[in-house]
């Protein structure tokens, strides 16, 4: 398990008197411009005085929206960002808005539905484990990681830092909601690996603080939120997965599968982003990020797999299709990430919805 830091070190990019890089502003950060009829809508109902009067869109607009498309993903965000931090304006009581919580389910029909379409269908757990460590010979343009580490520049890597905030900075949070629908070896065995996601009892050492020191070394505003705006549909989409899947405890199975795939791929591409970092001179707690990943899930790989894995499967053995829905959409979602990040880094251009 990662090392807690000792009270006489310091890890690189700590923010002095322990105070937290992400914090953002108060009551959360600012609501992001709408990208279409639905977002629009969302975001018209979070911030009106009157919400029940705010016309809301129906099943024939949700089911005709492009399911990985700007508006619809930025909708189920906001939607589900309420459960989060929220918005600066936002009152609680919209997390629990009847007309709201309708519409988020009707976003995610249609999200989870191509979801089921674009994976086949599975429940052999084991090999679908194994088919995420099988490295390509070469760059076959569907890694991210493995550009920049050939490749990238200090430009890609602040771009990259920026749509990966929105993921990195609520890091585990989503992860956590499946704790309390697992028992015995699982249950364990999760709440392990999560504590050292949160730094083993040390702020200064939460990985969602990691990134945010990552992120003022390669000059970004480590805010919560922060990158919201300019952060495009796929990169929405990978943090909507894991809300999608934590939020319904019908899908611990595909979160748990969500939770080993990240796991399983994590060490040898954090390799490689701890390359691309120290190559191009990005600063120490850039580094630091993924060579803390490099050791630490190398060891919560083996944890995850043959405990909180074959500890879920050994207490409910029909979960194991929802387990590599799960693993299968993963990688889904991260290559249609890197199908939308790597032609315009290559071309010259930039991947956000506009440049830094």
């Amino acid at each position: 398990m990662t090392a807690p830091v000792r009270a006489t070190e310091q890890a690189p990019g700590r923010p002095p008197h322990g105070r937290s890089r992400t914090a953002g502003p108060p009551g959360g950060p600012p609501l992001p411009g709408p990208r279409g009829e639905l977002s629009g809508a969302v975001r018209a109902a979070l911030v009106s005085p009157d919400p029940d009067r705010t016309a809301l869109p129906g099943a024939r607009e949700t089911a005709a929206a492009d399911p990985y498309g700007d508006d619809l993903q930025l909708a189920l965000y906001l939607l589900y960002e309420l459960h989060y931090r929220g918005f600066a304006g936002v009152g609680p009581d919209r997390e629990w808005d009847a007309r709201l919580l309708g519409l988020r389910a009707r976003l995610e029909r249609c999200f989870e539905a191509a979801l089921h379409d674009a994976v086949p269908r599975g429940a052999d757990v084991t090999a679908a484990l194994d088919a995420l460590l099988v490295e390509p010979a070469e760059d076959d343009g569907t890694d991210i990681s493995r550009f920049l580490s050939r490749a990238g520049s200090l430009g890609h890597l602040r771009e990259y830092a920026a749509f990966r905030s929105l993921y990195h900075l609520k890091e585990a949070d989503p992860h956590a909601w499946v704790i309390p629908r697992l028992r015995g070896r699982a249950k364990a065995a999760m709440v392990a690996v999560e504590y050292d996601e949160f730094g083993a009892g040390r702020a200064e050492g939460v990985h969602a603080e990691l990134f945010a020191a990552l992120m003022a070394d390669l000059g970004l505003d480590p805010a919560y939120g922060r990158y919201l705006d300019r952060a495009p549909a796929a990169a929405l989409a990978t943090v909507n997965l894991m809300s999608l899947f934590g939020l319904h405890r019908a899908h611990r199975g595909a979160l748990v599968g969500h939770f080993a795939s990240v796991e399983v791929t994590s060490s040898p591409a954090s390799a490689r982003l701890a390359a691309a970092m120290r190559r191009t001179g990005a600063g120490p707690a850039a580094e630091h990020f993924y060579t803390e990943h490099v050791e630490a899930d190398a060891v919560h790989e083996q944890v995850v797999r043959r405990e909180v894995v074959d500890g879920l499967l050994t207490e409910e053995p029909d979960l194991a299709a929802d387990l590599v829905f799960g693993i299968r959409a993963t990688g889904h979602l991260d290559r249609l990430l890197a199908a939308h990040a790597l032609p315009r880094w290559r071309s010259g251009r930039t991947a956000l919805r506009s440049p830094l």
